[in-house]
């Protein structure tokens, strides 16, 4: 059944007019159809379609189940965006599909990148969702300074993942501890300045490696969370 989201369903009963464009236009959808929601908060919502308006489908609602997350603890991924951004729309795609509390997108010294389409890539994230049957979305920061970033992230297990050989690292898959709350710092294509590693090492964040391959920035990241996931089903 195709799933659609509504993050306001409990109170209006209507699809936003992005989906109900898909459910009335593209698949044709009548009154009295049935068809799955989702709120982004982890609530699966099934329903019946009362108006087949293209702008703001209206629907009853038969039942809701909880559709909590699959991992436990928090993730989050705080990237420098790549300069192309296709490649980080797709890591924003990849990351909803596996599991991630938070994206936080940083701008940092040697940043290619200086802004980003936040709407654009809350869409991506939604459609992941909706397609990796998911019913918890993503939060999708701002763009953050780099230093900002530091002074508002003080919990959890911090890791800050950079290439530079002159600064030691540990293998991130052997400091990551299971089902806890977890930041994972990944830098630009230039990678982090000494001074932004420095910085984060002098307020606790734990300094790794992920391993001996060459990765691109997107590439790391998903690595990254990936890992988490691994441990997390290993220690179950």
């Amino acid at each position: 059944m195709i799933r659609f989201y509504a993050p306001e369903i409990e109170t209006t009963h209507t699809l936003p007019e992005s989906d109900s464009g898909h459910c009335v236009r593209v698949l044709r959808m009548r009154e009295g159809d049935e068809l799955e929601v989702v709120d982004g908060l982890g609530t699966l919502y099934r329903c019946v379609l009362l108006d087949p308006h293209p702008k703001r489908a209206s629907l009853e609602i038969l039942s809701s189940t909880p559709l909590p997350k699959v991992w436990h603890g928090n993730i989050t991924v705080a990237i420098a965006p790549t300069k192309n951004n296709d490649r980080m729309e797709w890591l924003v795609e990849k990351l909803t599909e596996i599991g991630v509390d938070r994206i936080i997108p940083l701008r940092c010294r040697y940043s290619e990148r200086k802004d980003i389409n936040v709407d654009r890539l809350e869409k991506i994230a939604v459609s992941a969702m909706k397609q990796s049957l998911k019913a918890v979305l993503p939060q999708i920061d701002p763009m953050t300074p780099f230093n900002r970033f530091l002074a508002d992230n003080t919990s959890g297990q911090r890791f800050i993942a950079y290439c530079d050989p002159t600064i030691p690292r540990l293998l991130f898959a052997k400091e990551y501890r299971p089902f806890t709350d977890t930041i994972i710092l990944i830098g630009p294509e230039g990678d982090f300045s000494g001074d932004e590693i420095r910085a984060a090492l002098d307020l606790g964040w734990t300094p790794v490696t992920l391993g001996d391959n060459r990765l691109r920035t997107e590439t790391a990241a998903l690595v990254a969370c990936d890992t988490c996931h691994i441990i997390n089903q290993l220690n179950s």
